[in-house]
């Protein structure tokens, strides 16, 4: 089984023959013919018969005419409506949301090859500006660059879909070979409340995904906690409680201006006392004031640890998808900041950009955990390598295949 047969088994599944048929549209059921049957009606004759006693007037009643029985066809019930299961779901939320990514890279690999008919040295210049151009970063184009020029020379690649099928499996390589050991998984607590820290800069969508994750813990049943300590902006305060009401979970809140880390201290005695599951925290997003906001979130953190040694167990950095490089550079700066766990990848579904995926895997060594794929509150979907990876490679794989 090919390396490409491995994630599509990962991300479909293997449905057996019976169900294949079962699930055929009810167009493709044809109705059996059947035949129906008409019993002849017997009527029968009266004859005269001989009386002893007095004769009786006798008379002739018109014959009952009985209905032939009628074999009523058996109706096709359609088959009922099957709801789609979460994998069904999700693998249709990936395919959405990284449509465009998916047509950028097809697009880019008709350009290059539709404009070269030799691999020369133009043709890996063209290739390393091209990957570049689709956000999988400048160390992660040379390296397939580089190791392509080796395949080539190893195998004397020279058919044109003999190359094409190398630098899809080289970028599908370079991706799982980064992941090897990542965990994309939260760090979700057992045995205490999982307090989970949310930075990066206004704008990305950073209070978009604390709303959404609070809504979707509030469906598994556990008690949310909010906190809106981005206190340098009165909008972003009154935007999370707008969210807190959409989510269905409680906000604590301080006026603007207030200290980022007395919101935090109220939003951990309230954890304790009344007996949440869950914080998530909404910090501000002043980059390009470093030494301040290093300062709040170190203050930040202090206040949580002396509740909860462990916490803060998650420091999730949103970005936004549709600033490519832009948003490297941003992730470049807060990991030089603060201790971030995991990138929250927002709007991916409105970009072209899929594979800054690639450059944070093979450049910043950043796990993502969570990534946007819709506008819908319920569109906040935990990463899947897999799904990704299928998602972006789909119409490549195909032609691979082909």
């Amino acid at each position: 089984m090919g390396f490409f047969d491995k994630i599509k088994k990962a991300v479909l599944g293997e449905k057996p023959a019976e169900e294949k048929i079962n699930n055929l549209p009810l167009e493709a059921v044809k109705e059996e013919e059947v035949e129906v049957v008409v019993e002849e009606t017997v009527t029968e004759e009266v004859t005269e018969t001989e009386v002893v006693s007095e004769p009786i007037e006798v008379k002739e009643e018109a014959p009952v005419k009985e209905e032939a029985p009628v074999v009523v066809p058996e109706q096709v019930q359609p088959e009922p409506k099957e709801e789609p299961t979460k994998q069904e779901e999700t693998v249709e939320k990936y395919d959405k949301g990284l449509e465009k990514s998916r047509k950028t890279f097809g697009q880019f690999m008709n350009n290059l090859f539709s404009n070269f008919r030799v691999v020369d040295d133009e043709f890996f210049e063209e290739l390393e500006e091209s990957l570049i151009s689709a956000d999988v970063g400048f160390e992660t184009a040379m390296r397939i660059s580089d190791e392509l020029q080796e395949e080539v020379k190893l195998k004397n690649v020279k058919k044109q879909e003999d190359v094409q099928n190398t630098i899809i499996e080289k970028l599908v390589e370079i991706y799982q070979a980064e992941g090897v050991e990542e965990d994309n998984t939260l760090n979700m607590q057992t045995d205490g409340p999982t307090i989970i820290l949310f930075v990066g800069v206004n704008g990305v969508g950073k209070t978009t995904s604390i709303g959404k994750l609070a809504y979707r813990y509030k469906q598994e049943g556990k008690k949310v906690l909010l906190a809106a300590a981005d206190t340098f902006r009165a909008g972003a305060i009154d935007q999370l409680v707008v969210w807190g009401e959409r989510a269905g979970v409680d906000v604590v809140k301080h006026s603007a201006g207030s200290d980022p880390a007395a919101v935090v201290y109220d939003a951990v005695e309230k954890t304790k006392a009344e007996g949440y599951d869950v914080l998530l925290v909404d910090t501000a997003g002043r980059l390009q004031n470093k030494v301040n906001l290093m300062k709040e979130l170190e203050k930040m953190k202090r206040v949580i640890e002396r509740e909860y040694p462990s916490a803060p167990h998650e420091v999730l950095l949103v970005v936004d998808a549709t600033t490519g490089q832009n948003a490297m550079i941003q992730a470049k700066e807060f990991k030089d900041t603060t201790q971030v766990t995991g990138i929250v990848l927002s709007k991916l579904d409105g970009t072209a950009k899929g594979g800054m995926v690639l450059a944070i895997r093979n450049e910043l060594h950043l796990p993502v955990k969570l990534v946007g794929l819709g506008e819908r509150i319920t569109d906040l979907e935990n990463f899947d390598p897999n799904q990704f990876v299928y998602g972006l490679f789909k119409d490549l794989m195909a032609m691979y295949e082909n």
